[in-house]
């Protein structure tokens, strides 16, 4: 048998108490850095909620209303309804979010009509409705919904009779709502037809 020329070292076999050791040196190691890590985390955090208050002259923002809770006038039966998409912005001008959400009944299949509504919270209230721009009654259904600059902006899809599938709608209608006085105002862009070729 051939000897090695290396010299003999002792800590590669290593036993159960090598590795007891090096696990607990590495857990003093992670436990001293936790503590000296929440203080500088607390100081950033600190530091940054005061640049903002600094900016905006007041606290930070107020939080958006949450739709998710919110029972829309919309009858969806045992359905139950779902909120398609949502978008924040401030409408009327005070300095709070409102909310402004698409819902829908929550089909299981197809495309049931959509409306839109605007959702409102003060103080410790529950959010609620406090208006509807698009009343699910006139059979829509909502794309390019997006809220900028205090106007909420959408294109209605609809059907110019009964006899045009649910699947297809034929007709198109670009709208816009702003608050203005004590109301939202709609303009609506000229109403199109969706048909290829028309």
């Amino acid at each position: 048998m051939q000897t090695s020329a290396l010299p003999d070292l002792a800590h590669t076999g290593a036993r159960p108490v090598h590795w007891l050791a090096t696990a607990t040196a590495m857990a003093a190691v992670v436990a001293v850095a936790g503590l000296l890590q929440p203080e500088a985390a607390t100081a950033t955090a600190e530091a940054s909620e005061h640049r903002v208050a600094t900016q905006h002259g007041s606290a930070p923002a107020a939080t958006a209303p949450d739709p998710a809770g919110v029972t829309f006038p919309l009858d969806c039966g045992a359905a139950g309804q779902t909120v398609a998409d949502s978008a924040v912005g401030d409408l009327d001008g005070d300095g709070g979010p409102e909310t402004v959400a698409v819902v829908r009944c929550a089909a299981g299949s197809g495309t049931p009509p959509s409306g839109i509504y605007v959702v409102t919270q003060s103080g410790g209230a529950a959010p609620r409705v406090v208006a509807t721009l698009v009343d699910p009654a006139r059979k829509l259904n909502v794309t390019d919904f997006a809220v900028r600059d205090g106007r909420v902006s959408a294109t209605l899809l609809g059907y110019s009779s009964a006899d045009v599938p649910r699947c297809c709608p034929d007709e198109l209608e670009r709208a816009t709502w702003q608050w203005k006085g004590n109301a939202f105002v709609t303009s609506a862009g000229p109403a199109g037809s969706t048909a290829q070729g028309a």
